[in-house]
C-alpha cells in the first residue's frame, strides 16, 4: 500500500493528554493507519455488562440486533427471533458461524452470562423486567419478561455480547471482541490503539491500526493544523479555522441540548434538600420562555452558528412529536402571556414578581463541557427582554446532577432506544426526593402517563411510538403543551477530515461526545491521495 508523508514528523513527539504524555514513533504514516480525535476512548471501560454499548458506538462488540441507519432494527449475532403473543417471551435464533476476535465461537452460553451478569451486578443497563434468560440449544436463547416491555428490543439492540470464557477482571481494558474492532494497546488516559478482527464477520476494515488520542479539542486543533491526525471532533467554536488538507463534515443528529423547567414550587425535602423552583412551576413561565426566546441567536452566540434549533426532546428520531408546532421570537406575545398570568415588573428592576416571587431561575453548565456553559448563558441573556431572570452557573457534573431538580442543569440526550420518552415525562421519576435527571422538571400528567404505560405494554414497536407521539401531543395535551422543558438545540456534530478519507454513510448521531462518527469505523476507506 503506498504511504503518504504527514506534514509534520512525529519522530520523538511528545503528545500531552490528560496531564500524560505519550509518544508517537512514525516518520510516515501509511495509510492503511489513522489517526484520530474523536472524544475519550482511552479509559479502558469497555465492559459492555457496565454498559459500554448503550449509545450505539461500540466497535468491539456485536449484538443480537442491531440499529440500521434508519433508526430501525436489523439482524445481527441473532438471524431472526420471536415474540409471544403475551409480549413476556422472546426468541432468538443465533448464527452459527460467528466467532469472537480469540477464535471461540459465539454461542447461547454468551448471551446467557450476558444478561445474568447484567441483572447480578446492577450495572447502568436496566433489565429489571427480565425474569428469565436460557440456552435451549447451543444457538437459541429465549428471554422470559415479567410485565410486557415494548423497548426489549432496543435494548437487546444495543447490548453487546460478551465472551463468558474469557469474562474476568482484565476485560474492561481488553475485551475479547466479536466486532470489527479489537484492542491493540492501551495506555489508559492516553492512548488506544485498536486493529481489526480477523474474525469479524461483516464489512472487514481497511485500516490496518487506528490510534485514539485523548487530547482536548484546542490541542487537537493544533494537531490537526500539523498535519498529525486524519479525523478530529471540533467545537463549533473552531469549525471555521482553516486546516490544510483537511475539510469540515458536518452530521444531523438527536444530540439534543436543554434544560429542565420545574414543574412544582420550591419545596424542602425530609433531609433539608430543596427542590422545585416558584416560578417556573407557573405553566404561564413556561410557555412564555418556549415562545419568547430566540433560539437561532442562542445558536449564534454560544455555537457559533452551528446547530439546528429544537424544542422537542427527540428531534430527528422516529418518536419523536413535532406538533404543535412552536414559533420562537414572539417577545411581545410572551410578554402578554406573563402580564396576563400576573407577572409583572413592579419594581422596576427589569425582573418581572408575583406575589413577591421574583420571576428568576438559577441553571448549570459542566465545567467539563465549555458548549453547555456557553448554552446557559446565551439562554440567560436571550431571556432578559421577557423580564425572567435566569442566573447562569458552573459546576462539575457530579454537582449538577445533584441539584439539577433546583437548579436545572444542560442536559445532553438523544439515543437509539424510545424508552428515553417514558423516563423523561413519567410520573414514576416524578419523585422529588429522586436524584436523577430523568424526569427531572418532576412533571405529572395523568393523560400522559396513560399513553407512556400503553407504549410501554405494546406488543409491537409501531403500536408503543403511536402512544409515545400521542404522549407528547394528541391534539388537546400533552408534553408538547405542558412544555416541562426547554430544548435549545439539535448540536451539529462537527469534524475535520482527512482530504481523501471517506468515513461513510453517517447515521443520524445519538448523544456521544464526538465519538458516534465511529459506529461504522469499519467502513471507512481512503478514495484518493
Amino acid at each position: 500500500m503506498k504511504k503518504r508523508r504527514t506534514a509534520l514528523l512525529l519522530t520523538g513527539m511528545m503528545l500531552m493528554s490528560m496531564g500524560a504524555s505519550v509518544t508517537v514513533t512514525a516518520e510516515e504514516t501509511s495509510k492503511d493507519e489513522l489517526v484520530i480525535a474523536v472524544g475519550d476512548m482511552t479509559d479502558g471501560t469497555y465492559d459492555a455488562c457496565m454498559g459500554s454499548t448503550m449509545y450505539g458506538t461500540d466497535i468491539f462488540y456485536s449484538s443480537l440486533l442491531k440499529v440500521n441507519k434508519e433508526i430501525g432494527i436489523d439482524p445481527d449475532l441473532a438471524k431472526d427471533y420471536t415474540v409471544s403473543d403475551d409480549g413476556l417471551v422472546y426468541t432468538f435464533n443465533l448464527r452459527d458461524d460467528i466467532k469472537f476476535s480469540d477464535g471461540e465461537p459465539v454461542t447461547a452460553e454468551d448471551v446467557v452470562f450476558t444478561f445474568e451478569t447484567i441483572k447480578e451486578t446492577g450495572g447502568s443497563v436496566d433489565v429489571s423486567m427480565m425474569d428469565k434468560v436460557e440456552a435451549l440449544d447451543d444457538y437459541t436463547v429465549r428471554f422470559t419478561l415479567s410485565r410486557p416491555f415494548s423497548p426489549f428490543v432496543r435494548t437487546v439492540a444495543l447490548q453487546g455480547i460478551v465472551a463468558k470464557h474469557a469474562y474476568d477482571e482484565n476485560y474492561a481494558a481488553n475485551p475479547v471482541s466479536s466486532g470489527p474492532f479489537k484492542v491493540k494497546q492501551l495506555d489508559i488516559g492516553q492512548q488506544l490503539i485498536v486493529e481489526p478482527n480477523e474474525y469479524y464477520y461483516g464489512d472487514k476494515p481497511e485500516f490496518s491500526q487506528i490510534t485514539f488520542l485523548n487530547i482536548d479539542e484546542e490541542t487537537a486543533l493544533s494537531y490537526a493544523q500539523s498535519g498529525m491526525l486524519d479525523v478530529v471532533k471540533i467545537n463549533p467554536e473552531y469549525a471555521y479555522e482553516e486546516v490544510e488538507g483537511m475539510h469540515l463534515e458536518t452530521y444531523a443528529t438527536s444530540d439534543n441540548r436543554g434544560f429542565a423547567l420545574p414543574c412544582i414550587p420550591e419545596t424542602e425535602l425530609s433531609d433539608g434538600r430543596i427542590v422545585g423552583n416558584n416560578a417556573t412551576c407557573d405553566p404561564a413561565v413556561r410557555k412564555a420562555l418556549n415562545i419568547g426566546i430566540s433560539r437561532q441567536e442562542i445558536i449564534d452566540n454560544a455555537l457559533n452558528g452551528i446547530g439546528t434549533p429544537a424544542w422537542v426532546r427527540f428531534q430527528n428520531l422516529p418518536w419523536a412529536n413535532m406538533e404543535p408546532g412552536l414559533e420562537d421570537g414572539q417577545v411581545e406575545e410572551a410578554c402578554k402571556i406573563l402580564e396576563e398570568a400576573g407577572w409583572v415588573d413592579e419594581d422596576g428592576d427589569g425582573v418581572r414578581e408575583k406575589d413577591g416571587v421574583k420571576c428568576a431561575i438559577t441553571i448549570t453548565g459542566r465545567t467539563d463541557d465549555l458548549q453547555r456553559y456557553n448554552l446557559a448563558v446565551a439562554l440567560a441573556e436571550n431571556a432578559k427582554p421577557l423580564g425572567i431572570d435566569i442566573t447562569a452557573e458552573a459546576a462539575d457534573w457530579t454537582t449538577c446532577k445533584e441539584e439539577g431538580r433546583l437548579k436545572p442543569t444542560c442536559i445532553g440526550t438523544g439515543d437509539y432506544s424510545f424508552y428515553d420518552v417514558y423516563s423523561a415525562f413519567s410520573s414514576d421519576f416524578a419523585d422529588p426526593e429522586l436524584v436523577s435527571l430523568s424526569n427531572s422538571p418532576m412533571y405529572t400528567n395523568e393523560k400522559v402517563d396513560e399513553y407512556l404505560n400503553k407504549a410501554m405494554a405494546a406488543l409491537t414497536e409501531e403500536e408503543a411510538i403511536e402512544n409515545l407521539m400521542l404522549a407528547q401531543y394528541d391534539g388537546e395535551t400533552g408534553v408538547n403543551v405542558d412544555l416541562p422543558y426547554i430544548w435549545l438545540v439539535n448540536i451539529d456534530h462537527t469534524y475535520f477530515v482527512r482530504d481523501g478519507l471517506d468515513v461513510g454513510d453517517q447515521m443520524v448521531h445519538p448523544h456521544g461526545h464526538g465519538l458516534p462518527i465511529i459506529q461504522n469505523m469499519n467502513e471507512w476507506t481512503f478514495t484518493e491521495e
